[in-house]
């Protein structure tokens, strides 16, 4: 099945919430009713990362601050499977990325690629969708609580103040957040921009890091 197809034709919204609650203890790294019960856990000081329990595209229950940010290199975007729009070119685009990036993906830097249609997207869903654009490991795709992933979206600067923007998903999964978390170091980019040069925006972030001339950036 090709991409346009896939989009065209995954359905069963109303399995979503049973999906996700149907997922096996035995898969997550702790209870699934701990997971349903938690509330977001913000750190006091510096830290605007809430630690809202997601389920991976694997079926794992994880912690976002805890598991996913805390102490890592990472890239962060929204997105939604049944999307027919910018998603699509937005995942093959940041598929060049983690080719860019190479073997460090999944080593020292992690990407992430939270559903915005979390009542759709089951794991199932998601991990169909990361096995049709052939996404290596590294890359995880993640669903939750609908109220979670908004917080989570709102927090990491997703949002418009203007509301009627707001509303419309396009507006705010079109880009991806990178940064380092121990340095405190973020940027953000449009999704579909040149990967090489996504990629190298992160490099310029690391301790050893320095701008590249503009004569080499145009190569």
């Amino acid at each position: 099945m090709n991409k346009r197809n896939f989009i065209k034709n995954i359905t069963g919204a109303s399995l979503g919430a049973a999906a996700l609650a149907a997922i096996p203890a035995s898969s997550t790294r702790f209870n699934i009713e701990t997971a349903k019960q938690a509330k977001p856990v913000l750190d006091n000081h510096w830290n605007p990362f809430p630690n809202v329990p997601l389920v991976t595209h694997q079926g794992k229950i994880v912690r976002f601050y805890d598991d996913l940010i805390k102490g890592k290199t990472v890239f962060i975007n929204f997105m939604y499977a049944r999307c027919g729009d910018i998603c699509p070119g937005m995942t093959a685009n940041l598929k060049q990325v983690q080719n860019e990036l190479g073997d460090r993906i999944g080593k020292d830097v992690f990407m992430y690629s939270i559903t915005l249609e979390s009542e759709h997207d089951t794991p199932q869903m998601l991990k169909a969708y990361a096995e049709l654009f052939h996404v290596k490991p590294g890359w995880t795709f993640l669903t939750g609580k609908k109220a979670d992933i908004e917080l989570l979206r709102k927090q990491l600067g997703f949002s418009f103040s203007d509301p009627r923007k707001d509303k419309d998903r396009t507006q705010h999964i079109g880009i991806v957040k990178f940064g380092i978390e121990p340095l405190h170091r973020w940027g953000m980019s449009p999704a579909l921009g040149n990967p090489k040069y996504i990629a190298e925006y992160l490099r310029w972030m690391e301790p050893d890091g320095s701008r590249p001339k503009l004569s080499e950036l145009l190569g």
